[in-house]
């Protein structure tokens, strides 16, 4: 990720009251969350918006609408009216939809959407279960290449972020993990824990307990410099050169909503997720936020949606 010219904490968000105006006066604004409650997704959405109410007085609703790898919640904010009453936060599957489902969508991704905000990026991991021989990558990827095939990996869908890396890293290492397909993430942890898969791909916010507890190996992140809550875990671009994957959420307006309005969505946003409380909060989480503009993350998008099409085209990454 290169971002430059950081956006400086900004005012309040859009379209939304005054601290000073009563909160009965503003109108509830939806926050449409493509992801289910409880997920770091829904952690980092509420916590942003819970604090940009506190700070404006504006209220904003959080509808959780989970399913169809986050297309449904999608699909209802495009038919939005473009007015700043609705909001889409979504996730790491918005920018690999398009290469999974192509004209099945009921949407144009890029089209049909405004991207706001970058609220989170974080590095993807590789967990190893402590009865798995092979603790750092170069070990991993000899132990595939003299077995192939019998290593198994567990994500939470086809398409996801985990499931990009996993497919990006056997194309890169030129070996065959096998792909596990899990319901989510805490049943494939629980698998791979006791031994009955050897990895799960997971993500630096579902890597920290096991990893501190001691009932898992994080053999390596995803990302470029050392993630602070996984002190001494190597990137597995020091084993591949150019490795780099990462989940992001992200928060969007449909096409068409007035510019004036993003703009002060954005600066709400920056100037929220800079307060020590909740910034402390998305670094224990593995977060590399850095303030953001509207253009530095559609040209993060930009990059992610280039990325994933690759790897779904490459290693022919299918949806029933």
């Amino acid at each position: 990720m290169r971002r430059r010219g950081l956006l400086a904490a900004g005012l309040a968000a859009p379209g939304i009251a005054a601290p000073g105006i009563a909160r009965a006066q503003a109108r509830a604004i939806r926050v449409v969350n493509a992801y289910g409650a409880g997920g770091t997704a829904d952690i980092v959405c509420r916590l942003l918006f819970g604090r940009l109410a506190e700070r404006t007085g504006q209220n904003f609703v959080v509808e959780n609408r989970p399913g169809g790898a986050g297309t449904i919640a999608a699909a209802a904010v495009a038919r939005a009216p473009p007015d700043g009453n609705t909001l889409l936060y979504d996730a790491t599957a918005h920018s690999v939809n398009p290469a999974l489902f192509g004209p099945r969508l009921p949407y144009d991704t890029q089209r049909d959407f405004l991207p706001v905000f970058l609220s989170l990026v974080t590095p993807n991991t590789i967990l190893g279960s402590t009865l798995f021989a092979p603790r750092t990558v170069p070990a991993l990827i000899a132990a595939a290449q003299a077995a192939p095939g019998t290593i198994d990996a567990g994500t939470t869908g086809i398409g996801s972020a985990q499931h990009i890396t996993l497919a990006l890293f056997n194309t890169m290492a030129g070996v065959r993990i096998n792909h596990v397909v899990y319901r989510d993430a805490p049943a494939a942890r629980n698998d791979m824990v006791t031994g009955r898969i050897q990895l799960q791909f997971s993500n630096v916010p579902g890597s920290v307990t096991p990893f501190r507890a001691g009932t898992a190996r994080v053999l390596a992140h995803s990302g470029q410099a050392e993630v602070a809550v996984l002190p001494g875990v190597p990137a597995i671009g020091a084993t591949l050169p150019g490795f780099e994957t990462y989940e992001w959420n992200g928060i969007f307006l449909p096409a068409g909503t007035p510019e004036a309005t993003r703009r002060r969505l954005n600066a709400g946003l920056n100037a929220a997720a800079a307060e020590p409380a909740v910034a402390e909060r998305l670094a224990a989480l593995g977060g590399l936020l850095r303030p953001n503009t509207p253009e530095e993350f559609a040209g993060f998008l930009e990059g992610q949606f280039a990325l994933h099409a690759r790897v779904v085209r490459e290693a022919s990454i299918r949806v029933d």
